[in-house]
């Protein structure tokens, strides 16, 4: 056989092999609308497909718990995940990987809203009015909130007249702009986006409390992920650069200044509020 047909033949192999490679899975908690959610990702697909050389299909779930358990099921390879649901990750399957957070999850907050003319303007104005919290599983837009009431003295069963999960952050605004609900709480990035966009009218809606930081969400990889693949997802991410305009609008979907490595040390502090709570079995 000639050079130039072993060199063709190589190649062949070569381009069949990496047709042949599975695609990566990738979810997110569904703390927005879906079609949100698939428009934030369209483009950070596409930048992941192209750094780590493999096909990226977007896997959408109908709740939180199903992120979790396709993740710890090996069904998903990555996923985005909040402190809380990423602690639920790390209970089902303790070999899941937090690759990177956005800066702004190292110091993440929550808003605590209320319909204008409900006449809530503190914390203890909710006592006695209905109240919405996001998902059951939301870091954001329940545990956290639910923690930092209870250090205000405020237990959401005793002190509320009804509680409910409206699902997701947008949707919790939604409830309290049209008064199904006189208040609620929701992740803040969601919030000042809603703001930006128009999307909610702040005569309306009032923030009525932000709470302190804590460490919120993250991208977590199943820990049997190829590693030379989970180095390559995490360098895509720390390469991202707002001096490139593809890569700056990528950011700016992600509603990132850029990102950074985290660690499992770092989602503790969650652990131990959820525990505290009782929401860890």
């Amino acid at each position: 056989m000639t050079s130039k047909w072993i060199f063709a033949l190589t190649t062949l192999l070569t381009c069949l092999g990496a047709t042949a490679a599975e695609p990566l899975r990738v979810s997110a908690i569904p703390d927005e609308a879906p079609t949100e959610l698939q428009r934030k990702f369209a483009p950070l697909g596409e930048y992941l497909a192209e750094k780590t050389g493999r096909e990226v299909v977007f896997v959408p779930v109908n709740d939180y718990a199903a992120v979790v358990e396709a993740l710890a099921a090996g069904k998903l390879d990555m996923a985005w995940l909040g402190g809380f649901t990423y602690v639920q990750a790390h209970r089902r399957a303790d070999k899941v990987v937090p690759l990177v957070q956005r800066q702004e999850d190292a110091q993440f907050t929550s808003k605590f809203i209320a319909n204008a003319d409900s006449g809530i303007k503190t914390l203890a104005g909710t006592k006695g009015k209905d109240f919405a919290f996001g998902s059951p599983s939301s870091t954001s837009g329940h545990l956290m909130p639910r923690h930092f009431l209870a250090e205000q003295g405020i237990n959401p069963e005793r002190d509320f007249a009804h509680v409910a999960f409206s699902g997701a952050h947008d949707a919790t605004v939604a409830w309290v702009a049209s008064g199904k609900v006189p208040a609620g709480a929701l992740n803040a990035s969601v919030w000042d986006k809603l703001v930006e966009e128009g999307k909610v009218d702040t005569a309306k809606v009032k923030v009525i409390w932000t709470t302190p930081t804590y460490f919120d969400y993250n991208w977590t990889v199943r820990g049997d992920l190829d590693p030379a693949l989970q180095e390559k997802i995490k360098q895509a991410f720390l390469s991202l650069d707002p001096a490139v305009p593809a890569q700056a609008e990528i950011l700016k979907l992600q509603r990132a200044s850029r990102f950074i490595e985290t660690k499992p040390e770092n989602y503790q502090g969650i652990e131990a509020a959820a525990t505290q709570a009782g929401l860890l079995k």
